[in-house]
């Protein structure tokens, strides 16, 4: 991006949020965007919202019409539904899905579109490890409360992020109830030459800008899998087309329909009604130990778990 682009796409970006706090969300969504063209008068006036926070108005002619995101990046690919199966019996934390989407998507370390939780359903019951990308919502609340329709969800089922678009507001992390979205406090990582950006890929990044898994949608469009896929080791995360009723982890290609309905497979919080395009495959005859899994992070990632009644058990001898 040229300094020019970008000094011109921060000041946007500042003015929105001058607006949003002034309380004219309503407003900002709309018109905020705009600025003036020189075009002879029509005669009607609408509202606009000024840099100091007041509302004022202009005739329309001057409102220029906010830049419209690629077509093909806001459509999609035509005739599909695309969803991810995750198999928790084969999961052992390798943490090799982490490492790749960082990879591909030049993610700095401390920056996940994927993140592997340690879960306990009961005081009872076993712990097993949880990768947790995004879901991909087909009723997606992150959408619904984004005040300039910087995130979007696509025909074929992937919800992305424009962050030319985006103006920092974390209203759709706070919408969020899976905590799927990331915000870059600092830049991302420096690249070695110009990189055209897309929402598809998610790159670059931009400082001051959510972002998330985009379930690799810039892979999808020259047929290849996603990184997280490719990259695990044990065969967990499965990926495909409900149209199509296929899915597959890269050695084996399944019927979508049977996997789930064999092996019993859910989607996560799903009394929230937010539809889910992520389904889980219970973690039972799992393949490998747990404490496999603490065997391979390092000391900071293995921190993370420290508050999870299992570690927390262990450390008190029971």
């Amino acid at each position: 991006m040229s300094k020019k682009k970008e000094k011109d796409t921060n000041s946007r970006r500042d003015f929105l949020r001058v607006g949003l706090m002034a309380g004219a969300g309503a407003i900002a969504g709309a018109n905020l965007l705009n600025s003036c063209t020189g075009e002879p008068e029509t005669g009607e006036k609408v509202k606009v919202l000024t840099t100091d926070g007041k509302v004022v108005e202009v005739d329309r002619a001057s409102i220029k019409p906010r830049e419209v995101i690629k077509k093909e990046a806001r459509e999609g690919i035509k005739n599909r539904k695309f969803v991810m199966v995750i198999d928790l019996a084969k999961c052992k934390n390798a943490r090799k899905c982490v490492e790749k989407c960082q990879e591909g998507h030049h993610l700095p370390p401390n920056h996940e579109y994927i993140k592997i939780l340690l879960l306990q359903d009961s005081p009872k019951s076993a712990p097993y490890w949880f990768p947790k990308p995004c879901f991909h919502c087909d009723n997606p609340l992150c959408v619904s409360v984004c005040p300039v329709g910087a995130t979007y969800k696509r025909d074929d089922g992937i919800v992305l992020v424009d962050k030319d678009r985006c103006i920092g507001c974390k209203f759709c992390m706070t919408g969020c109830p899976y905590s799927s979205r990331n915000f870059a406090w600092k830049h991302h990582k420096e690249y070695d030459s110009p990189l055209q950006y897309s929402p598809e890929s998610s790159v670059p990044g931009t400082e001051g800008t959510v972002s998330k898994c985009v379930f690799c949608a810039d892979r999808l469009k020259e047929n290849k899998l996603p990184y997280c896929l490719e990259a695990c080791p044990m065969g967990v995360i499965y990926f495909g087309d409900i149209y199509e009723d296929a899915v597959t982890n890269g050695s084996e290609t399944i019927r979508f329909s049977e996997l789930i309905r064999d092996r019993a497979g859910y989607r996560y919080l799903e009394n929230l009604g937010t539809r889910p395009s992520v389904y889980y495959l219970p973690p039972v005859n799992r393949q490998f130990p747990l404490e496999r899994g603490f065997e391979g992070p390092d000391e900071e990632i293995l921190k993370r778990y420290d508050n999870t009644p299992y570690v927390k058990s262990k450390k008190n001898g029971k």
